[in-house]
């Protein structure tokens, strides 16, 4: 089965390679029997599904996970072999989605208006008088 990561992108499921090993947590008995932590595993640096372009911001975006141009990804959150697949499916495909997101349009530094800066001074004023009224009055 074919990772759908958008309209754009398909990876082929021949260039996945999965892992499967004992999973640590609760599970008893079957815990003990049964490999149900699950490793994907896909190579940026040589697939077929990506343009150039693709690859070289992947490669980018994803340099701190990448080891020798391949990302792995696990599951053991689940008891069941299938699920934790299904899980780390959606993980390579949430991450690859967003490495090829575009990056957010910079935020341009405004200043505030006349109108709210009145009207913060007058806050300020009024916070400053009901503060002033709870002195004690002067002897005098």
């Amino acid at each position: 089965m074919d990772l759908e990561v958008s309209p754009a992108l398909t990876i082929p499921a021949s260039e996945l390679s999965w892992r499967f090993s004992r999973s640590s947590g609760p599970g008893g008995q079957h815990v003990n029997t049964s490999d149900s932590r699950v490793e994907l595993s896909w190579n940026v640096g040589n697939s077929a599904a990506l343009s150039d372009g693709q690859r070289l911001m992947l490669v980018t975006r994803l340099a701190p996970r990448l080891i020798a141009g391949v990302i792995t990804v696990t599951a053991s959150e689940r008891r069941s072999q299938l699920r934790n697949r299904e899980i780390a499916l959606a993980k390579l495909s949430d991450l690859v989605a967003g490495a090829l997101a575009p990056e957010a349009a910079q935020r341009r530094a405004t200043k505030p208006t006349r109108g709210s800066n009145r009207r913060r001074l007058a806050a300020k004023e009024q916070r400053a008088a009901t503060k002033r009224q709870r002195k004690r009055p002067s002897a005098e």
